[in-house]
């Protein structure tokens, strides 16, 4: 039934009145947004484990609940999709496409073009020529085959084909680049700086292409020289906004950069406004308004307050809620049951073949010719064959002009699907890029220091931070564990930022990986302008410290391969990680609780770190500050570390041996032992691989001997204890009870301690093998740190838990308890505890 879209009103009196809300723009609108949203999103979820960019999943759900699927119901079609309320939604989409493509200029740095060389130039002007020129052959083809084709100009319908074909998607590819590690190796950069060439040339022939068109009719303009003047306006309002709007908006960055944090929101909302006259005046002089939206992107200044704080703003709305609902309105126009009959699914197999053969080949030959190895230059092919979000923007206005029919665009919108789907999988199987670094892996721990004589001399730490709130906590340790009579600390920064899809992930990925890893670099002025940074800078300069930051931009789930690979590439003694929960205030109401993602990047380091692993439990160690080396005597940092012995503690004992030498930290040593001539039970660990490991802690399978392993305890403790006068650090031993959480809650609960190391106890001594079977609410801290550092126990102090490094402690399993009474004896010098391989081994 037709409807005259002026009698349709915006919103409904409600059901109570009769009304129904479906026939109603506004609420209609809504449910529209809501069933997108829902849909797309739950596609993602299904193709994550894929590596599929969010573009895959909106295409798919577009095409779903368009007529190719869904829409073969004529009864849903035309309640949820009525014909007349597709104006209503296009309009709303291209907003968001509007202020995506702004997105997309304000990503695309024009001066990393004019660095990348002829090597980029000649490899994306091979990747856009051959694809072009296949473009229009299969152009010829589709003419002859498919009905109506030849109804189009020839001018319009040859340049939309070919930059269909040769087009590659430059937001795609960066996110696909960044997932796969790969944003800059050699690979990545010279993709990336291909695909921003092939972008502004895709941009530039699209711009001819929709002035070739003309007015929509398919026919093209009245006379070529509407279509001349229409290219000629497109240059002119290319050069006012390079040469007048660029140096304004670089006025009005300097401006905001210079008032720190703050961006007054006038120049945001101008801003803003700017994206929507830009796109007006495109659309006014005959070009599609995007194009306006996206040169203004390119006259924004890359990096700096002002391009953060307006990506800040917007990329959130715009991807996440209108830009979806772009996809599901191409999604509505797609009906894949218009390629019918063997011919037309010919013809897509024609079209697919040819779209991968001209951009792989082109790209693959000319990448040959200037020498990059055959792996490096297939996979440039490939990753210069992603297509998605852009093409569907080409394909979109060429339906719009009616250069292209039905049965055309879902062909080309599927051959876009195909040629991204694949993207990811063939780079993964062709092209495993080098990791860099040392090929002699090095494995250290805080023991080496004192015992080795390369290193005696030189502290290495890697401290990671999540944001501002660790860095306090983190300087002030770092601090404290710094030896002044041993000459030099070193410390990496390594800020930890999770990859979205937003725009500033990308963004920041690109500006700072190195070889697909982090990249370290000195302090510069105009370099590194978060507040982390600020508090480190100055802690290095007044510390008289080496510090070198970076930013780590990864996934969760591969973000431990960043930290472990810097660790051993840096040889660092120790780690040092933030835990996943943080308290801003003395109580348990303050805790923020970063989430499960960043738990599990903690573990993931604890079980393949290449040194030892500290992680920091904050409860505002370091609020006061710590005073930096000099002539100042005065304690402002009062440090416990708990002994029960095994590797862990001994690694915590040798950190606390190196605090002592501060100045400013008073040490405390806090042994517990057994009742003396009290052998007490013997507890053996059997190992329960079916127990979760989410609420049960886990024992080194390795085999020890524990003979030996009390001799080192004593070894230590004993060196420890010569080392110091018992005016500098205190040393008390305290007789273990049958209640030891009790016990270790009341070290934890006295105020004169601001912090409290131990070790994890991944060999744990009797007393500590007793808590194995407790529930565990942070197994990766090991029994006594999960004592100490779970909420609810009115404790005031940070805890640091140490795991020390060794190949052979890295297998581990959670285990159950079995106790053995033991009857008095002789010959029985300790009680101890085993995993049942080892018991054997045990005296």
């Amino acid at each position: 039934m037709a409807v005259n879209i002026t009698s349709i009103k915006t919103a409904s009196n409600g059901v109570w009145q009769g009304d129904n809300p479906l026939h109603y723009a506004f609420p209609l609108l809504i449910l529209q947004t809501t069933l997108i949203l829902i849909l797309s999103r739950f596609l993602a979820f299904l193709l994550k484990p894929l590596r599929q960019p969010k573009v895959i999943a909106e295409i798919i759900g577009g095409i779903l609940l368009g007529p190719s699927a869904l829409g073969r119901n004529e009864e849903y079609l035309n309640r949820i999709f009525p014909k007349w309320s597709n104006p209503i939604l296009e309009s709303v989409a291209s907003i968001g496409l509007l202020f995506f493509l702004f997105l997309v200029g304000l990503e695309l740095d024009l001066s990393s073009i004019h660095r990348s060389g002829r090597k980029a130039f000649g490899i994306a002007l091979a990747g856009i020529t051959l694809p072009f020129v296949c473009g229009i052959g299969v152009a010829f083809v589709l003419r002859k085959t498919v009905e109506g084709a030849d109804q189009v100009g020839y001018a319009p319908f040859l340049v939309f084909m070919g930059v269909s074909l040769s087009i590659t998607a430059f937001p795609v590819l960066a996110r696909i680049l960044a997932e796969l590690k790969l944003l800059t190796t050699e690979v990545g950069e010279t993709a990336m700086a291909a695909a921003a060439f092939n972008d502004v040339a895709a941009w530039i022939l699209l711009a001819l292409a929709v002035a070739l068109a003309g007015n929509g009719d398919g026919e093209g303009g009245k006379s070529p020289l509407v279509s001349l003047w229409v290219l000629i306006s497109g240059v002119v309002f290319v050069v006012f906004m390079m040469m007048v709007v660029q140096p304004i908006m670089k006025w009005v960055a300097r401006r905001c950069s210079s008032e720190g944090e703050v961006v007054d929101e006038a120049y945001i909302c101008l801003t803003l406004a700017g994206v929507m006259v830009s796109g007006f005046l495109t659309d006014l002089i005959g070009i599609h308004s995007i194009f306006g939206a996206f040169v203004f992107g390119l006259t924004i200044p890359k990096g700096g307050n002002f391009a953060d704080r307006l990506i800040e703003r917007i990329e959130d709305f715009v991807s996440g809620l209108l830009l979806p609902l772009y996809f599901a309105s191409s999604g509505l126009k797609t009906n894949v049951a218009k390629i019918s009959g063997g011919k037309a699914w010919g013809l897509l197999v024609l079209v697919i073949t040819t779209a991968c053969a001209g951009k792989i080949i082109g790209t693959f030959v000319v990448a040959m010719m200037v020498r990059i190895p055959v792996r490096e230059s297939l996979t440039l092919g490939v990753l210069m064959n992603t297509k998605g979000l852009v093409e569907l923007i080409v394909l979109n206005i060429g339906k719009e002009k009616k250069v292209l029919n039905d049965e055309i665009f879902a062909i080309l919108v599927l051959m876009a699907l195909f040629t991204t789907f694949i993207t990811t999988p063939t780079v993964m199987a062709i092209y495993k890029p080098s990791r860099g670094g040392n090929s002699i892996r090095t494995h250290r721990k805080l023991r080496d220091l004192s015992m080795t004589e390369e290193f005696q001399d030189e502290l290495r730490i890697l401290a990671c931070v999540h944001g501002p709130s660790n860095a306090a906590s983190l300087i002030s340790l770092v601090e404290s564990s710094r030896s002044t009579k041993k000459s030099m600390l070193k410390l990496f920064i390594m800020q930890l930022v999770e990859l979205t899809e937003r725009s500033s992930s990308i963004i920041m990925v690109h500006r700072v990986r190195k070889n697909g890893l982090p990249f370290f670099n000195v302090f510069r002025r105009g370099d590194w302008h978060s507040r982390v940074a600020g508090a480190f800078q100055t802690y290095g300069q007044l510390g008289r410290v080496s510090v070198r930051p970076t930013t780590a931009i990864s996934a969760l789930s591969t973000m431990h391969q960043d930290i472990c690979h810097v660790a051993e590439e840096k040889r660092v003694a120790m780690i040092i990680l933030p835990f996943h929960k943080q308290w801003n205030g003395a109580d348990d109401e303050s805790l923020q609780n970063m989430g499960h993602g960043w738990r599990g990047v903690n573990q993931m380091v604890l079980k393949h770190s290449p040194c030892s692993v500290a992680v920091l439990v904050d409860r505002g160690f370091g609020g006061s500050g710590i005073q930096t080396p000099g002539p100042i005597t005065v304690v402002t940092q009062r440090v416990c570390i708990v002994f029960f012995g095994g590797p862990d503690d001994r690694e915590a004992l040798e950190l606390g041996s190196r605090m002592a030498e501060h100045p400013a930290v008073k040490v405390t040593v806090v042994r517990f032992v057994n009742k003396e001539g009290l052998n007490g039970d013997r507890v053996t660990l059997m190992p329960s691989p079916n127990k979760s490991t989410e609420i049960s802690y886990s024992f080194s399978t390795a085999t020890m001997n524990r003979p030996v392993e009390k001799e080192l305890d004593e070894t230590a403790v004993t060196e420890f204890r010569s080392r110091w006068d018992i005016g500098i650090v205190e040393y008390t031993e305290k007789v273990a009870t049958s209640n030891m959480i009790e016990e270790v809650l009341a070290v934890g609960r006295n105020i004169d301690y601001d912090l409290i190391v131990v070790g994890k106890g991944r060999f744990p001594s009797n007393m500590v093998a007793e808590l194995a079977e407790r529930h565990a609410e942070h197994p990766e801290l090991g029994p006594i740190g999960d004592i100490l550092a779970s909420p609810g126990q009115g404790l005031t102090c940070s805890v640091l838990v140490i795991q020390q490094h060794d190949l052979a402690h890295n297998e581990e399993l959670p285990v159950s308890k079995v106790v053995h009474p033991v009857q008095t004896s002789t010959t029985s010098t300790s009680s101890s505890s085993s995993i049942q391989q080892v018991s054997t081994d045990v005296v």
